[in-house]
């Protein structure tokens, strides 16, 4: 291969992982082989070597003066796998889009296995085949799915590249999925596979794998930093592979995709809040398969209201799936009232009389129970019993959460811990547990069934590797009768013998201090109700509340999507919320409270200016402190038509500008495009 050799006027763009606003230019020195954009290089910045990627090869005519202060790259990285030409485009819409840096995408992009084998010598790559047929036979599809295979596939034939499947829980929609993967493979095109947590790749990756074989590459943010980096380098080779993960694998060189498989699409999980880019996921995928010219299906028993309005209005193709998979009905739905269990002392613990009748019965029977608590730990706070003071946390605005088994309080907002108090340091009172977690409702469903063998899943249970797999396959293998837990355990989970599962209190997800809030209750509730009764006999879903006449309650009884999206469309319509406007959310941090306040006022009054009533007031969260930071906030809505980029625009210039003064140059902005 003859190798292009370069003048010194020519110039890279190099990316940077910084969060700057620009790219630098470097030069290339004679005689040095001439990288193409996606390229990795090694550049001086400072008194330091970096490693960057080639954004731009150009000749254009610099300055003089600018020119002499152009530093030559160090040389290029031909061992490090360069940056396909599609991902370069998808870095730079996510830059524009989300306003932070293409530094900020790349670092978020680039696993950090590959910055530290770069030393090593490079490796022969590893020639991959397609494997060509599937290991084991996907399931004998039902004429339902037959019919919706048929409609997804005529609106992409039509040019409708994006389409939503609408299917209640247990209605098969995998294998949907799977029948239009093979398609796909057969054409030796890749896909890209996205779930929004690695909880459901467990159950899904051991079926996918005895489908698809080898065929399959899964990719999830718990693979160790050399895990990711061979990922990384596999997929680039990639010829009819699916390729299943979380929200990072958007980043995945994966070439040639022709198919785009969004599950769960409405889960807030597929957002990145924290670090930039905070980007949600379904966006990004959706980009990135009209970079490819691929067809995206996004696919829910739940859909989020954005999506589902889209495929209202025709932007999306919707495609719907009203029955289970082999007739089995949805669960009954039965609520408890609370306020009167308590009433008349017919309460054991956070547990009513007649559900532990129930779940006495299901047991009795042979069949399993899952137990629904949204809170981790044993208590979300302890109270003084004299002064009523709780333990707070040194760096957060909030009580520490009570973990028994370590005997610890825990912050769930920065982490920081520390063992349980004596006694009061205000008063010396005693403290008493208020509220209740998952590892005090395992403790008390163990005294009230101790026969029972019982299982939590919550995030302190899963924290080694092979947790979500041990405690997943414990279930299914029946070796467990009751499990016990967080949202973890209502999405995309299997289980044949779930009879019965119960919420214990619903009333936090309704009480948020959030516009989505009836939205996401009635899909965490949905999704909760679809793990019962998935095979045989109809499974029953029992919810403990002091507010049995909720409208969101009554709707999750009859399982009625419709009137929930038709309620929340006319309530966000009246309030201009999404889907008829853009929100951007500023938050700005400081250790000092005065300072962040003012900076706050001044940018609040600055863009009043700019958008008049389409900014907010200076808000003041619920939690003012995080990690040491005091947070203020603005919102920006924008209408749906106008004209979004330049409005970025000028926010972009109202920060600045107010961030230049002198005495606001430490408080820190963070801009989130689409919060959720």
């Amino acid at each position: 291969m003859t190798i292009v050799k370069c003048q010194m006027t020519t110039f890279l763009d190099v990316i940077l992982p910084l969060a700057i606003g620009e790219c630098y230019t470097y030069s290339v020195p004679e005689g040095t082989e001439l990288p193409s954009p996606g390229t990795r290089v090694l550049v001086p910045l400072m008194k330091k070597e970096v490693r960057g990627v080639v954004l731009r090869v150009h000749t254009e005519p610099i300055d003089e003066a600018w020119k002499s202060k152009i530093r030559p790259i160090s040389s290029v990285l031909n061992d490090a796998p360069p940056v396909p030409k599609e991902q370069l485009s998808l870095w730079q819409w996510m830059s524009s889009y989300y306003m932070c840096s293409l530094g900020e995408v790349m670092a978020a992009a680039l696993p950090g296995g590959l910055d530290k084998r770069l030393a090593d010598p490079p490796k022969r790559k590893k020639k991959i085949a397609p494997y060509t047929g599937p290991v084991e036979p996907a399931h004998t599809l039902s004429p339902a799915q037959e019919k919706s295979i048929g409609e997804i596939e005529d609106f992409w034939r039509s040019g409708k590249d994006i389409v939503l499947l609408h299917g209640v829980t247990s209605s098969g929609k995998t294998d949907i999925y799977i029948r239009l993967i093979h398609a796909r493979l057969e054409q030796g095109r890749n896909v890209l596979y996205l779930v929004p947590e690695i909880a459901l790749t467990t159950q899904l990756t051991s079926r996918l794998h005895t489908i698809f074989g080898d065929r399959l590459i899964v990719y999830h943010s718990r693979l160790t930093d050399a895990e990711r980096e061979a990922r990384y380098r596999e997929v680039q080779g990639a010829q009819g592979r699916v390729v299943l993960g979380a929200r990072s694998t958007v980043f995945l060189p994966i070439p040639d995709i022709g198919l785009v498989i969004v599950d769960e699409e409405h889960e807030p999980s597929y957002k990145q809040t924290e670090p930039a880019p905070r980007y949600h996921a379904r966006s990004a995928a959706i980009m990135l398969a009209r970079i490819h010219g691929a067809g995206v299906l996004l696919g829910t028993a739940t859909p989020s209201i954005e999506s589902y309005f889209l495929a209202q209005k025709g932007v999306y193709g919707l495609v719907s799936l009203t029955e289970r998979f082999g007739g089995v009905q949805l669960p009954s739905i039965t609520t408890i009232d609370l306020g009167r269990q308590y009433t008349r002392k017919e309460m054991y613990g956070h547990f009513s009389d007649p559900l532990v009748a129930r779940i006495r019965e299901v047991l009795e029977e042979k069949k399993q129970v899952i137990l629904f608590q949204n809170r981790r730990g044993y208590a979300p706070q302890i109270q003084c019993i004299a002064c009523g003071q709780p333990p707070r946390c040194v760096q957060c605005d909030v009580p520490m959460t009570y973990h028994k088994s370590r005997n610890e309080l825990q912050c769930h907002y920065c982490g920081y811990h520390t063992p349980v108090p004596a006694g009061c340091p205000h008063c010396g009172g005693e403290y008493k547990a208020v509220g209740f977690g998952t590892e005090r409702i395992e403790d008390e469903i163990q005294a009230l069934f101790p026969e029972a063998r019982v299982l939590r899943m919550d995030l302190d249970t899963t924290r080694n590797r092979s947790a979500y797999q041990e405690i997943i396959n414990a279930f299914s293998r029946h070796e467990c009768d009751i499990l016990v837990g967080t949202q973890m355990i209502t999405k995309g989970l299997h289980f044949d013998d779930v009879r019965l599962v119960a919420v214990l209190n619903a009333d936090p997800l309704f009480n948020q201090p959030d516009f989505r809030a009836y939205e996401r209750a009635y899909q965490l509730l949905e999704q909760v109700a679809g793990r019962a009764g998935r095979k045989g006999v109809q499974g029953e879903v029992w919810i403990q509340t002091f507010n049995p006449a909720n409208d969101i309650l009554q709707i999750v009884a009859r399982h009625d999507y419709r009137a929930l999206y038709e309620a929340q469309v006319a309530e966000r319509k009246t309030f201009s919320y999404p889907p008829f406007c853009r929100l951007i959310r500023l938050q700005m941090r400081d250790h000092n409270a005065v300072r962040v306040h003012a900076y706050a006022t001044r940018l609040q009054q600055h863009l009043a200016r700019i958008f008049g009533n389409r900014v907010s007031g200076v808000i003041v969260p619920s939690v003012e402190r995080v990690q040491a930071y005091v947070i203020r906030e603005l919102t920006l809505r924008i209408e749906s038509g106008a004209n979004i980029a330049e409005a970025k625009r000028r926010l972009r210039e109202a920060i600045d500008y107010v961030s230049s003064i002198s005495t606001n140059k430490n408080v820190k902005v963070i801009v989130d495009v689409d919060p959720v």
